[in-house]
């Protein structure tokens, strides 16, 4: 069977695998999105799905700042 039959005109899902939530931002870890933009994906338009890529790399920013680690966390509690 041919590589071809699987090849959609669609805009791919961001999705890498790695699905841990943000406990914070609310936002996965491995691909950015949110539960919700997760949840809708496979109902979004190509349009929806290109301009919430484009968004991505932004958040990515946010999420990856390093914050102090452990001794970070105990003085918030």
């Amino acid at each position: 069977m041919s590589d071809e039959v699987w090849k959609r005109d669609e805009v791919q899902s961001p999705c890498i695998q790695i699905c841990v939530v943000h406990p914070e931002a609310r936002i996965c870890t491995g691909c950015y999105r949110s539960i919700d933009e997760i949840t809708r994906w496979s109902k979004m338009s190509n349009d929806e799905r290109a301009e919430l890529l484009e968004a991505l790399p932004d958040r990515a920013k946010d999420l990856t700042k390093r914050r102090g680690g452990r001794s970070a966390r105990l003085k918030r509690s």
